[in-house]
């Protein structure tokens, strides 16, 4: 018998990258083990994931910058964090009533977080061939409103579909294999974009940034399109379901779940009140460019790469409670850590535990709310969780821009701090794990 083994051929080696590809979209080795068609789901769900990450790299990080760039205040850019949260907290539940009461949820997420909101993005980019001043500065803000109150009215829908496209045995490795492609996306958008700004210098390199964002949400929209949306209960949620009493019903019924809800809003009040300035502070505070603050994001972003499988197989084993309470203890440290920055250079240094460690909680948070919410109720739980996430952001954000304004940036940073510490203690108290039902 010959030991030569069998010759490779370039049909066999595209062979092997076509099924490797297939199985790294699809979560990794364990899909085999599910059908083809959940497979189909799984890898447009990742090519959306990916594609939107490289999207909101740009938008998240550039978006104060370009409203500074248009001569808007701090004080302006806190309205517009409180606004959007405000804005998106409105949403939330007609968004819920429509993913229960009608089950078009892929239909709802394409209307509103594909289409609406990208539209949103491509008018930022356009605003300043048409308006100036103050002007342009409050249109930019109101379609960033609009963006992220599309974006929360899909939110539920969103939330729903994913539960029923990944399995609930592997949610910790495929949403952690996922999200390290997209944190890749993110950070080479972010990277690419900023160098542009930063060279070019003016408002129209922020213009053809997003620009670009929007193009690449556009496709993210065409890879979402092709999911083939599960059948959902036949159980139809009625309006009353909605009214307040019924709302508060729901909390009442769940003890649990309203612990969670609370630790959310303190947990969101806290880091409100310094994240939409920490970019901010690096241009008005430490004196730093676009591209330090584009290298910011990618520090955390990259340091959170090893993260994702880690704490993806983490969950899976230990229960996302756990993986939460041990990266929780460790963010209340990082705001702290930015009052004694002194060069961007610091900033960037602080990124790089920091994104290590909320890699991992924000991970482990969304397979927690999977859990807790009980699958034909996940719309209406989700949304009431994510309405405590924006009203407490929203406060965040108007306090933060208030104390800045009055006392500067670095008591932001302790305040965020101390809040976070509570937080996590609630949570450590008084939420439990679930089983999802």
């Amino acid at each position: 018998m010959s030991n030569i083994p069998p010759r490779i051929t370039l049909p066999a080696l595209w062979g092997r990258f076509k099924e490797g590809t297939r199985l790294a979209t699809a979560g990794g080795n364990w899909a085999r083990a599910v059908s083809l068609n959940v497979q189909f789901n799984l890898r447009w769900f990742f090519f959306d994931g990916v594609l939107s990450a490289g999207q909101d790299g740009i938008v998240l990080t550039y978006l104060s910058l370009y409203l500074l760039a248009l001569g808007a205040s701090t004080g302006q850019i806190g309205l517009m964090s409180a606004l959007t949260s405000l804005g998106a907290t409105l949403m939330l539940l007609p968004g819920a009533m429509l993913a229960e009461r009608f089950g078009k949820r892929k239909l709802i997420v394409l209307l509103c977080g594909g289409g609406t909101t990208r539209i949103m993005i491509l008018l930022m980019a356009v605003t300043p061939f048409i308006l100036h001043g103050q002007v342009a500065i409050f249109f930019v803000i109101g379609f960033k409103v609009i963006a992220d109150g599309f974006a929360n009215m899909s939110l539920p829908a969103w939330t729903s579909l994913a539960g029923d496209i990944v399995p609930l045995a592997r949610r910790g490795r495929y949403f952690g294999s996922k999200n390290l492609y997209m944190v890749v996306s993110g950070v080479a958008a972010t990277l690419l974009l900023g160098n542009l700004i930063t060279q070019n210098g003016t408002v129209t390199g922020y213009q053809i940034a997003f620009g670009v964002a929007f193009l690449i949400g556009g496709v993210a929209t065409f890879s979402y399109s092709h999911i083939r949306e599960p059948a959902i209960s036949s159980i139809v949620a009625k309006p009353q379901a909605y009214s307040l009493s019924s709302l508060v019903q729901t909390l009442k019924d769940d003890r649990n779940f309203l612990n969670y809800a609370i630790f959310g809003m303190v947990w969101n009040l806290s880091i409100g009140v310094a994240g939409p300035f920490f970019g901010v502070y690096i241009i008005e505070g430490l004196k730093g460019n676009a591209n330090d603050v584009g290298l910011l994001s990618i520090a955390g972003s990259l340091a959170g790469l090893p993260a994702m499988s880690f704490f993806g197989h983490l969950s899976d084993r230990w229960g996302p409670r756990k993986v939460m309470l041990m990266t929780g203890c460790l963010i209340p440290i990082i705001p702290f850590a930015w009052v004694f920055a002194r060069l961007p250079i610091h900033g960037i240094l602080i990124n790089i535990p920091a994104g290590l460690v909320w890699a991992g909680f924000n991970l482990a948070a969304f397979n927690f709310l999977l859990s807790l919410a009980p699958p034909v109720k996940r719309a209406r739980y989700t949304a009431l969780y994510q309405i405590s996430v924006a009203l407490s952001a929203a406060a965040g954000a108007a306090i933060g821009g208030l104390v800045i304004n009055h006392f500067g940036y670095i008591p932001i940073f302790v305040i965020s701090g101390v809040g976070r510490i509570l937080g996590i203690f609630l949570f450590a108290r008084f939420v439990h794990q679930k089983a999802e039902g």
